[in-house]
């Protein structure tokens, strides 16, 4: 029998839910997953161990591109066990795992690659392109129209070859001159996307499925100034806004990461919902379209004295409480740190915490602060969020353990998204509506009075067989793929997860 992972949350609608290709359950939950962090704790999260039921799209970073805008691998070896599967030595050739090209699909496992598994759990899979890192050559390709066309070739294929559903463009930022950018990178920037585009339209004919674009774009005014929204919105499905690294190390005033509201000082507009508000109002981006970014890792900044929020920090990150982050912990590690004293800020509703002894400041988010976020983005009827990135919210059983116990940042981001009832639907209730397998069958028990109905994450209608009970319906769940899934009835809606 299959095990199931129940949702009992169930919200009483006035009209019923009718989902589409187009909508979820809750809110967008765009997961970035980096490829080096495959690596860590033992390969804790991996593939098979992402719980995929709480995302809506992964996001794989980064892939690099070289100045002529062919795309290369960042890390052969994790890239290529992470995008085609696990390498099949009986057909690879020597050396195939440290060459940087795309690689090849008849050297790996089949249906042991990541997009397998997001695919089978409902999630869409995409790559990013770009990061901090790796951004220094888009001006010049941007710039040049032969490099602009081969990019977006570059972007259609890689979409086939990983079975993606999309790329993300990182390019961090469009008129950054310390990216060799200029000020021509604006127009530039459209000019690109333009050409991606297209090139994806294209290969969404040949692959007969929907490829999406979508841009992580920077929250500070000054970056958000360098891009022409009114020509960029309509070439991107889902703009991700990195409402993080508003404050850290670099920066000689001790402040908030990613405070929500603006904090007593410090720029008053650093911060998630200035960023978020100005795209809304001053350049008319609609919010159905924007992602808000949740970070899940801390900055650390070091002071000559006792540390406090608002005091002088020296330029230094805390390494010596967090050197395996070089300074830049996530948030599993932050559980960890010893001898910190946890603060709450009421003006910018975030925590902070403070090591007297080591001249450290910490600021981080934790189940609250992302509770609000999400909140913030439900009132403000946004698109969703986005992670960076989801491997710092896995928390092991006990250190060392190997085993997963929980993942509380998303979790919480979840419980906000999936209680919000749709605007003009009526009021949200919590009714006790049974969703239960059945404990010697692969059936799944429902109480209700009207016909139910199974959706699957994106929408697509799934064919069950109900069997009238005394007291509801039994569904027949055995040929169920793993993932998240929806059960409608007479407006009562209700999520399970077969695992």
């Amino acid at each position: 029998m299959k095990p199931f992972s129940l949702t009992i949350l169930v919200i009483l609608l006035l009209s019923p839910l009718l989902p589409s290709a187009q909508t979820t359950p809750c809110r967008e939950i765009v997961g970035y997953y980096p490829g080096w962090q495959w690596y860590d704790r033992n390969q804790l999260v991996r593939p098979t161990t992402i719980d995929y039921s709480q995302y809506t799209i992964l996001q794989y970073a980064f892939l690099p591109v070289d100045a002529d805008g062919n795309l290369n691998l960042f890390d052969p070896w994790a890239d290529k066990n992470l995008l085609l599967g696990q390498i099949n030595w009986n057909t690879a050739p020597v050396g195939y795992d440290s060459a940087y090209d795309l690689g090849n699909p008849e050297y790996h496992v089949p249906n042991t690659n990541l997009s397998h598994y997001a695919h089978e759990g409902g999630v869409k899979m995409l790559v990013s392109i770009g990061g901090w890192t790796l951004s220094s050559l888009f001006p010049g390709i941007a710039a040049d129209q032969v490099k602009r066309e081969n990019f977006a070739a570059q972007c259609a294929l890689v979409c086939e070859l990983y079975d993606l559903d999309g790329v993300d463009i990182d390019w961090e930022y469009p008129g950054y001159a310390p990216h060799n950018g200029t000020p021509a990178d604006a127009a530039n920037f459209t000019l690109m996307l333009t050409e991606m585009r297209n090139a994806l339209d294209e290969k969404e004919t040949e692959l007969s499925r929907e490829l999406l674009l979508t841009a992580a774009v920077g929250a500070s005014p000054a970056n958000q100034a360098n891009v022409e929204w009114n020509n960029v919105v309509p070439l991107l499905d889902i703009i991700n806004v990195m409402s993080y690294d508003f404050f850290g190390s670099f920066d000689p005033l001790i402040n908030h990461n990613a405070p929500l509201f603006a904090p007593a000082q410090g720029d008053p507009e650093f911060n998630c919902a200035s960023a978020i508000e100005r795209l809304i109002n001053v350049y008319n981006v609609p919010a159905d379209k924007l992602t808000m970014g949740l970070p899940f890792y801390g900055r650390t900044q070091l002071s000559n004295s006792a540390p406090q929020l608002f005091g002088q920090g020296n330029g230094q990150a805390d390494n010596a409480n967090f050197g395996a982050d070089e300074g830049t912990p996530l948030y599993y590690s932050i559980l960890l740190a010893e001898g910190f004293t946890e603060f709450w800020d009421e003006d910018a509703r975030v925590p902070y915490a403070l090591k007297m002894e080591d001249n450290s400041f910490l600021s981080f988010d934790n189940v609250q602060s992302v509770t609000e976020k999400s909140q913030y983005i439900v009132d403000n009827n946004l698109r969703g969020a986005i992670i960076w990135e989801i491997t710092g919210d896995y928390i092991e059983t006990f250190p060392g353990s190997g085993v997963i116990g929980d993942t509380p940042l998303v979790n919480a981001v979840n419980e906000v998204f999936c209680a919000q009832v749709p605007d003009g639907v009526g009021e949200q209730e919590r009714i006790s509506l049974a969703l239960w397998p059945n404990p010697v069958a692969d059936n799944l028990l429902i109480t209700c009075i009207g016909t139910p109905r199974c959706f699957a994450i994106d929408g697509r209608a799934i064919s069950l067989v109900y069997r009238r009970t005394q007291t509801g319906y039994a569904a027949e769940v055995n040929a169920l793929a793993k993932g998240v899934y929806v059960m409608e009835v007479d407006g009562l809606v209700g999520r399970f997860v077969v695992e």
